[in-house]
């Protein structure tokens, strides 16, 4: 077995699409049962489609897309929805005594084996990746005649409408889990449904665009509203205020944590649903696409034994996943560390991690003050919103911790402004600010679908305006692997501002933002442009992507 797994690393080095070091990373650090190929894909070294490219040539077995495959429906009773979820497989089509299936791992002899015994077929196979499978089975196996017939139902009575959301074969429990499944297919960071005046409207934000997924009869709505409000532990009686609650559950044999929220709209309650994988959360720091020098800066912040730290940008633009991984990088046996979050996204082994609950006066500010209290040497404070917590945080960064933080700002010289306007104190902010990350996250041209191109006239003139020069610039064409869209997965461009004593003296000073901007320019700053300008000319992302996180100035 050892063998065959090497001899793949090397087909992989033999044909560019990684390099010895990164083979040598992948077998040192990929766990014992774990294939090699899940351990470079898990790395990002390189995509599925590679992967299978790769394989197809090594084992001698053909791959197929199922983007658009005339998938034989009547053949799906052979293989239940659970085994095709879980093994990874779906049948394609039949010839006489032979089934084509179409698997991500076409060497699980043992699931080709039982597929051979129950169904007498003899099995031929395919290779397809799991994105595929999973996108083709969540389509093909939830075209249920139940669901179809509960859809065009009239609306149900209340009580029977709760009934059935309990019920856990009821078609309304199928529809929810069918939905949220669908959501973990194309990897969605929220669900939100949009009740309208004759319909329902269910969108998913992936890769941080809003994509429609489905829409429903608006008679659905009150079952929908009550299912996912059971499952949250919510108020069912009660549609008249906005409410929030939490969902933990298994979602394709994934532990999966969802942040529900619902708002009474003119038409009823629109619910949005954030996702938190918690198998995939994003811990360390040299995979959130931090430039050399941004990394390095950003390393040197967190090693200070005191002074605050803060990361900013709007809501949506991954502070939280630098926080973890930032927390992840000082997360030692030596180290006590004490976070107080509204709400706690992920849990960390060996952090103290506290919820924020007003209603029993547990704020940000009194959490904080208690945390002093129990010795600790790092603390992360989930959002600066209000003067005493800004006030508390600093005092505590004064008093020898190292304090992370976020705050809603545009960018990182203007969060100085912002605690200032805040009411804190210029000599208070200029003594205790170490650095601050401003960061925005845009989407990755999909490396499957990726051709270069020469660069237009505007995108000459853009990077001239900077000082730096364009020929050719990557962009997707669109294929099965990123939904037509040309971007696959997104990664944070990053702004690291290092606070120096000049830059302390202009604070005290009250001097204006321009003052701060050039020594900022002074000290090589990369600002969130520049940093996104490189990223073009790595071939990472594009310039439409960039300009629409970034403002041109």
């Amino acid at each position: 077995m050892k063998t065959k797994r090497k001899r793949l690393g090397d087909l992989l080095v033999e044909s560019g699409l990684i390099t010895d070091e990164q083979l040598s990373v992948a077998l040192k650090e990929k766990k014992d049962n774990q294939k090699l190929g899940d351990a470079l894909l898990n790395r990002g070294f390189i995509t599925e489609q590679q992967l299978i490219e790769v394989l197809e040539f090594q084992l001698g077995i053909p791959h197929v897309s199922l983007y658009r495959y005339p998938i034989d429906i009547k053949l799906l009773s052979l293989v239940s929805k659970e085994m095709a979820k879980k093994s990874l497989i779906i049948p394609l089509k039949k010839e006489e005594n032979r089934l084509f299936v179409a698997m991500a791992d076409p060497m699980d002899y043992f699931t080709v084996e039982d597929l051979r015994l129950a169904t007498g077929f003899q099995i031929e196979t395919a290779i397809a990746t799991k994105q595929d499978i999973l996108r083709a089975v969540n389509k093909y196996y939830d075209m249920d005649d139940s669901l179809e017939e509960f859809m065009q139902q009239n609306t149900p009575a209340a009580g029977e409408s709760e009934e059935e959301a309990v019920e856990e074969d009821s078609p309304v429990v199928r529809l929810v889990n069918q939905i949220m499944s669908r959501a973990m297919t194309e990897k969605a960071s929220d669900i939100h449904i949009d009740p309208h005046e004759t319909k329902v409207v269910v969108r998913m934000r992936v890769d941080g665009v809003l994509q429609l997924d489905r829409q429903l009869p608006k008679s659905m709505l009150g079952m929908l509203t009550a299912r996912i409000k059971i499952m949250a532990n919510m108020d069912i009686t009660e549609h008249r205020i906005p409410q929030d609650g939490r969902i933990k559950t298994n979602i394709d044999f994934r532990a999966i944590d969802l942040r529900i929220s619902t708002l009474p709209t003119v038409y009823g309650e629109k619910i949005v649903m954030r996702i938190l994988d918690l198998s995939s959360s994003l811990n360390d720091m040299n995979q959130l696409g931090f430039n050399k020098v941004n990394l390095k800066r950003m390393e040197t912040l967190l090693q200070r034994p005191n002074g605050i730290v803060l990361i900013t940008g709007p809501t949506g633009s991954g502070k939280s996943s630098t926080l973890y991984a930032g927390l992840n990088r000082l997360n030692s046996e030596e180290v006590n560390i004490i976070t107080v979050e509204d709400p706690v996204e992920y849990q960390l082994e060996g952090v103290n991690q506290i919820q924020v609950n007003p209603s029993v006066g547990l704020t940000f500010a009194a959490g904080l003050r208690s945390i002093l209290r129990q010795d600790p040497n790092v603390i992360m404070v989930g959002e600066i919103r209000d003067k005493e917590t800004a006030e508390i945080a600093i005092r505590a960064s004064l008093t020898g911790h190292l304090v992370l933080s976020t705050l809603h700002t545009n960018d990182s010289i203007s969060s100085i402004t912002r605690l200032i306007d805040m009411g804190v104190e210029p000599f208070l902010v200029a003594s205790s600010l170490s650095g601050i990350v401003a960061q925005r996250l845009i989407r990755k041209v999909c490396r499957d679908c990726g051709r270069e191109e020469p660069a237009t006239e505007r995108e000459r003139e853009i990077f001239g305006k900077r000082g730096l020069k364009i020929e050719t610039v990557n962009r997707g064409k669109g294929c099965a692997s990123c939904n037509m869209t040309g971007y696959r997965g997104r990664l944070a461009i990053h702004e690291v501002l290092t606070v120096t004593e000049e830059m302390k003296r202009l604070i005290l000073n009250n001097e204006p933002l321009s003052e701060l901007k050039q020594m900022a320019l002074k000290n090589k700053t990369i600002f969130l442009l520049d940093d996104g300008l490189l990223k073009i000319k790595q071939g990472i992302t594009t310039t439409e992507e960039v300009l629409r996180a970034v403002l041109m100035e």
